[in-house]
């Protein structure tokens, strides 16, 4: 299954060589490759987590909304992720698939001879044996995890001679130059390299700052990548989401840095050139869906104001049907509902009840009703305001005369009204005019 995996990412490697005669080249060419085949998955990726941002409003409207009730929550929020299509979690998932690219070709780099090339272990044995009874190569003390590649780079130098001394006995063996603009693919970069150099010679310092400049270079496009992606996101409100935003902005150039130093500077160059890819597909896909989800929005919010007019349209109905006592009883309605409805009911045929019988005693009693003015609300008799004229508007010659009047009226009169006592009152002067009557008969007797 390794020997297949490997096979997929170095066969694309070797034409890419094929045609260009260039190490370099061919890593920049296979990133190329690769992000115009992960274009697809990451447009996904990447409209998702553009949708999902653009929600944050609404579900933090949702945690406010059911605070201290997180099963609640999380049904109003599957909820509102279906009506808007999308799946919170697609934005993570295709983001994760680089890495296995990463590591399968990092085995394709590391190892030339048996995963780039296919060669058999004995032809390795061969070539090792061979180069260190020539002096070109010496075993290491420990085990060395680049040693193909210095294998690759002594047979590039001597190819001539070991065509000629290993006839026959190297078959599948490419001649690769793994030099790109004067540095070496299978080298590593040191970050402390400017201690032991020769500062003299150009020939050895300079490629040297090369390789060290190589980490520097992808941390720094890394850096680039992600604040560039996150500008162009709608900017988020969660102070959760800002805080890993803003960690994952530290760690991953830390992390560029870090994989750049301990692999060969092939894996920086494949690394560079992906970022960059990356910064222009993302600018790519974030003006594209960006117009694409504010129609989306446009199309949805219409829907909704449709939707809300026909509900709004089917109350107003209802209520035009029950004020005329056309509505019957709907057969789903529950039995509580319905008990509860006869209530309300037969509550407001006794408040109307009393309300006349009320009114009946006052008359009776011979109170009068003070003259309601049209500023009244409730028992509040200025509640609109002692100057309130209702048409001030439709008829503004009048409006004048009509505002020093309602004033003028108003002016010492007491704001609340007093006809809207409670029936306790009226009560109690019943029971004062019935005194006096008695005390009359009494006197009468006397």
């Amino acid at each position: 299954m390794g020997k297949f995996i490997c096979e997929i990412f170095s066969w694309p490697l070797i034409k890419f060589y094929e045609l260009t005669g260039n190490y370099g080249v061919s890593i920049i060419l296979f990133a190329f490759m690769v992000n115009l085949i992960m274009t697809p998955f990451m447009a996904k990726s990447k409209k998702s987590m553009m949708h999902s941002t653009r929600l944050q409003p609404k579900l933090q409207e949702l945690q406010r909304r059911h605070e201290g009730n997180p099963q609640k929550l999380n049904q109003e929020m599957q909820k509102l992720y279906k009506e808007e299509g999308v799946n919170p979690m697609s934005g993570c998932l295709w983001s994760l698939i680089p890495f296995p690219i990463l590591i399968a070709l990092y085995s394709v780099i590391r190892q030339p001879l048996t995963r780039m090339m296919f060669v058999a272990e004995d032809v390795v044995t061969t070539l090792q044996d061979y180069f260190v009874a020539q002096g070109w190569y010496t075993i290491p003390a420990k085990t060395d995890a680049y040693f193909e590649i210095k294998l690759a780079d002594i047979a590039h130098q001597h190819w001539d001679e070991i065509q000629t001394a290993l006839a026959g006995k190297i078959d599948g063996l490419m001649n690769i130059d793994f030099s790109f603009l004067g540095l070496n693919m299978g080298q590593q970069p040191e970050w402390n390299f400017f201690m032991h150099t020769d500062w003299s010679d150009s020939s050895v310092w300079l490629p040297a700052l090369g390789l060290f400049m190589i980490p520097i270079i992808s941390a720094f496009l890394s850096w680039g990548s992600m604040k560039i992606s996150n500008m162009t996101n709608p900017q988020q409100n969660n102070p959760q989401t800002q805080a890993s935003m803003k960690s994952m902005t530290i760690m991953m150039p830390l992390m560029s840095v870090w994989i750049c130093f301990i692999m060969p500077a092939a894996m920086g160059v494949y690394w560079i050139a992906n970022s960059v890819f990356g910064i222009v597909r993302d600018f790519i896909l974030t003006k594209v869906f960006k117009k694409q989800l504010d129609k989306e929005d446009a199309i949805r919010a219409a829907q909704r104001s449709e939707r809300e007019k026909e509900l709004e349209a089917k109350r107003l109905e209802t209520e035009r049907l029950k004020a005329e006592g056309k509505t019957g009883i709907n057969s789903n309605t529950s039995k509580k509902k319905i008990q509860a409805s006869e209530k309300q009911k037969s509550d407001e045929r006794k408040a109307a009840l009393d309300r006349a019988e009320r009114a009946a005693k006052r008359e009776r009693l011979g109170i009068k009703e003070h003259e309601k003015p049209a500023s009244q609300v409730g028992d509040r008799r200025y509640a609109r305001g002692r100057a309130y004229v209702p048409d001030r508007f439709t008829n503004p010659d009048m409006a004048a005369e009509a505002t020093a009047l309602a004033a003028a009226e108003s002016e010492n009169a007491p704001s609340i009204d007093e006809s809207m006592e409670s029936e306790e009152i009226l009560g109690t002067v019943q029971e004062n005019v019935t005194g006096s009557e008695e005390e009359t008969r009494e006197e009468n007797l006397d």
